[in-house]
């Protein structure tokens, strides 16, 4: 028998958690959050030191709860937003329980929910998990029989320093690889980026930031059911004040463009031949958003002024225009990878038929078909800002008042 019993459960005390806490706090509706770790863990231990945080200070915040700053278009450094998060806890006061994992959650035998954590069962009404989208380290063993290779996921990539000497080979071109190539090319290492699909957009354009835009035009409101099969999260950076990532600026600062990394064997790495379709593709993104920005300036008659810049291309650079084809780790000198190569779900602790093949949650904006379990903090949850810090409150609200509907 369950030693405790509370009307909804949170697992996770993340900004998602938290969020959830507040708005069930609102409705005055009986909860426990549990946190496997500390709050806001993955902020505190699984990003590297010179991290960005890539949305502008402005766009920060959870609810009733504005991010403090002294520049609204400035970017913020790690420990601001895990402080951030710390004083939103403090405001919200949950009831959390901190190092208390959930080892399993199933459904009980006279309905609701029991979960074995590592502190006793405790059985639920409802649950909602709030474990955030990076959960699991995605890394390929490509590299497996290269024993004495460096190799690190960038979840557990901290600074330059922490490589062995020689140059280093990123595989992974989304927001943290593109921002540790650079990183690693300002400290003096000879940098290989791998980049696969991807998409592009501006930092700012004709005086505005990217997520003011995506505000403004409502592009972030767009619901997940006209999302499309694009699946692409950015290319941003907040670093050196928030610029625009442009890989042919990086190649003619020194770094060595690759395609997608498919095989290894004996120390050479095969690379497949698409640098220049994934090029394509990131410039597609990019020239299609600064067109809708166009059309909505033009319609709304707004005074943003042109900004040519920001459609001047560089040349397409040797590494483009003749890619190789392979790569030798021994005679290029590589002595680390970092494998920038994303995050996967990790629900199997979930005893209930409620995920698909690809072990995803199937739901409709956070509501599952099992009455009474919820899923907050995904990315698309409901619309395209629902994993935002700015976004997961609404989506929380809406699950508050379905939860408040069942009690």
């Amino acid at each position: 028998m369950p030693a405790e019993r509370v009307d909804t459960l949170v697992i996770g005390g993340g900004q998602a958690g938290l969020t959830m806490s507040h708005r069930l706090k609102q409705r005055g509706i009986d909860h426990l959050v549990l946190e496997r770790h500390r709050i806001a863990e993955r902020w505190r231990s699984e990003r590297w030191d010179g991290l960005m945080f890539q949305f502008p200070n402005w766009s920060v915040r959870l609810p009733e709860f504005a991010f403090p700053h002294s520049d609204p278009d400035g970017f913020s450094a790690v420990a601001s937003i895990v402080k951030f998060i710390e004083d939103y806890a403090a405001f919200v006061a949950p009831p959390i329980r901190c190092g208390v994992a959930v080892t399993g959650l199933r459904q009980g035998d006279g309905g609701g929910f029991i979960a074995d954590t590592s502190d006793g069962c405790i059985a639920a009404q409802n649950v909602v998990v709030a474990t955030g989208p990076y959960q699991r380290p995605l890394r390929p063993d490509l590299l497996r029989d290269h024993p004495g290779l460096f190799q690190v996921h960038a979840s557990d990539y901290k600074n330059p320093a922490q490589l062995p000497d020689g140059a280093v080979l990123v595989i992974g071109a989304g927001a943290s690889g593109a921002q540790i190539a650079e990183e690693l090319r300002r400290a003096g290492r000879r940098v290989f980026l791998s980049v696969g699909r991807h998409s592009r957009l501006p930092r700012r354009y004709r005086g505005r930031d990217l997520f003011r835009w995506l505000a403004d035009i409502g592009i972030d409101k767009t619901p997940v059911e006209l999302r499309g099969p694009a699946r692409l999260l950015p290319v941003i950076s907040g670093a050196d004040g928030g610029h625009t990532i442009d890989f042919r600026r990086f190649a003619a600062d020194g770094i060595t463009l690759l395609g997608r990394v498919t095989a290894a064997r004996d120390g050479v790495i095969a690379i497949a031949p698409d640098l220049g379709e994934n090029f394509a593709n990131g410039d597609a993104a990019y020239a299609t958003f600064l067109g809708v920005v166009d059309d909505y300036v033009r319609t709304r008659g707004l005074d943003c002024p042109d900004d040519p810049a920001a459609r001047a291309q560089l040349p397409d650079p040797p590494c483009l225009t003749e890619p190789l084809r392979r790569l030798d780790i021994s005679a290029e000198g590589i002595g680390a990878v970092i494998w920038a190569t994303g995050y996967g779900l990790d629900l199997g602790w979930i005893e209930i038929p409620v995920l698909d093949a690809n072990g995803d949650p199937r739901h409709r904006h956070g509501i599952s078909e099992i009455p009474g379990l919820y899923f907050l903090g995904l990315q698309w949850l409901s619309k395209m800002k629902s994993s935002f810090l700015s976004g997961v409150g609404d989506d929380a609200a809406d699950l508050a008042d379905h939860i408040a509907g069942r009690l």
